[in-house]
């Protein structure tokens, strides 16, 4: 497990690019049988990814969490944005197709991942915070019937905002939040851009109760996302290619600009679950 430290946002804006990708970009995150994790100290997040293709893979603590096992004191929220996989929860065989997800309580022991074609693997992207009260793990799924420890993500968490007058249509999908999906400090869920835009997150925000991770991919080879960070007033930016993640504190904007259309993975934790509980930043004030 990688660790990062928490950064203030004086000493951000003396940061070069190779400083700001160092502290902020997480890179090779789906990798074949392996789980990466990045522990940061930013409201103690884990963001990682699990890509079994030959092997089930197991998720353990490590040294890092001083745990018997790694939902001991954390919950945990994912989403596979590869091909059809099974993850199992202490015996439990849960099937997460292409974009479906799912949140693991607090107090889950055993846990894995298996993919069901090596050929087309799957690659679950994780986010895990800590956790002071055992909520129920639950299937997430976009479409569907609702059944015992499924959840079909409701109507109006499929959010369509922006115009593509603006480069910004895009629907949300909310996966996990209050009064659909309970969890302690864990809220996640996912944005697709429709063709011909590419601004994310515009008018962009700040929210100094949660920090979020941002994953950006359903990109081809050659594509990029402009994704700017820092105050308002002290903007910054990284290039993001795809399947790469970018850690956002609470102090600093989170928005992109792509090349083309993409889709992103965002995760928040920390004081506040509401997720209108933002400050807005006009586009006049950017600098």
């Amino acid at each position: 497990m990688e660790l990062r430290t928490a950064v203030s946002p004086r000493d951000v804006k003396t940061y070069d690019t190779k400083r700001l990708r160092e502290e902020f970009l997480i890179q090779d995150l789906f990798c074949a049988d392996q789980i990466k994790l990045v522990y940061s100290h930013i409201d103690r997040i884990i963001t990682g990814a699990a890509t079994p293709v030959n092997e089930e893979l197991k998720l353990t603590a490590g040294d890092e969490l001083r745990a018997e096992y790694f939902l001991q004191r954390r919950e945990l929220g994912l989403i596979n944005i590869g091909g059809d996989g099974v993850v199992v929860v202490d015996g439990k065989e849960y099937s997460v197709i292409h974009k479906d997800g799912m949140y693991i309580g607090m107090g889950a022991k055993e846990i894995s991942f298996k993919s069901v074609n090596p050929e087309a693997p799957a690659k679950f992207y994780l986010n895990s915070a800590p956790a002071h009260k055992a909520y129920p793990t639950v299937l997430i799924k976009r479409e569907g019937t609702p059944e015992d420890g499924v959840v079909i993500i409701k109507d109006e968490n499929k959010v369509h905002l922006g115009c593509l007058e603006e480069s910004n249509d895009r629907v949300i999908n909310k996966y996990i939040l209050p009064g659909q999906v309970e969890s302690c400090q864990l809220v996640m869920g996912m944005t697709a851009l429709n063709p011909g835009s590419v601004w994310n997150t515009m008018p962009c925000h700040t929210h100094d109760r949660r920090m979020e991770v941002y994953l950006y991919f359903d990109m081809p080879e050659n594509a990029f996302v402009m994704h700017y960070m820092g105050e308002p007033t002290e903007t910054r930016h990284i290039v993001m290619r795809n399947e790469e993640a970018v850690i956002c504190p609470s102090w600093s904007i989170h928005a992109g600009s792509g090349s083309q259309a993409y889709t992103f993975i965002w995760g928040m934790v920390g004081e506040n679950q509401e997720f209108t509980d933002m400050d807005a930043v006009k586009n006049t004030e950017l600098m």
